[in-house]
């Protein structure tokens, strides 16, 4: 168990980008936040090339609920009138638990020597309990996050004892620092909400996946048995 992290999670607002919605004008946020929104809050919480972050449940705290806000968007096409009036669909006073845990790379052996689960965990808790060692973001710049220890499930929520299905969502990124295949994929899933908790399936059971393009990626290094 010295793998694991759970904290809270809120904001005043949170953009979970809907993929439908971003190549257009007007933003609209999925009601949960997906499986790479969490992993990339959890990877500014700590983040190292040697281990990857699994996230593993989600419960929602607050009821879900959205806000719009009018934006100028910036067209770059256009020279007579440079600013667009779109409408953003934000979620609204966004509060929720998470509880994820990390596991070691195991496309970098190079790293082999860093591999020391209680010196993660003790790293991990440590910079949890200063609010990440970078800025929480709850999907996209505007929308600021913070984040705290707790106990996954103390406390009530707003869908305690209820259940909710939603439709086909965005899980994440394959990346090729990760899987070991030079390519970049993307990952479709159905998610359910159980008694107020989502359960992540694991990256490699979503059933649904899109051949985004081909790269090597670029190794980054530590030094072993500096820290």
């Amino acid at each position: 168990m010295n793998n694991v992290i759970e904290f809270r999670l809120w904001g005043r607002r949170a953009m979970f980008c809907d993929p439908v919605s971003k190549i257009g004008g007007e933003k609209t946020s999925y009601p949960i936040p997906t499986y790479q929104a969490l992993k990339g809050i959890v990877e500014s919480i700590y983040w190292k090339p040697t281990i990857i972050w699994i996230i593993e449940r989600l419960r929602v705290i607050n009821p879900i609920l959205n806000e719009s806000v009018n934006m100028l968007a910036l067209h770059y096409n256009r020279s007579n009138s440079p600013y667009d009036r779109t409408v953003h669909t934000y979620l609204h006073n966004v509060e929720y638990q998470v509880r994820a845990r990390f596991i070691w790379n195991p496309h970098r052996p190079d790293l082999a020597g860093d591999c020391n689960e209680r010196k993660h965990s003790d790293i991990a808790h440590r910079a949890l309990s200063k609010g990440g060692y970078r800025d929480i973001f709850l999907g996209t710049r505007e929308c600021q996050g913070y984040v705290e220890p707790c106990t996954f499930g103390e406390g009530p929520g707003a869908y305690d004892g209820s259940d909710r299905t939603f439709d086909i969502m965005f899980h994440g990124f394959d990346y090729a620092d990760e899987t070991g295949d030079d390519s970049l994929r993307a990952r479709f899933w159905y998610p359910e909400m159980r008694d107020g908790i989502v359960d992540f399936i694991r990256p490699d059971q979503c059933p649904l996946s899109k051949h985004i393009k081909n790269y090597t990626p670029r190794r980054v290094g530590i030094r072993c048995g500096a820290e």
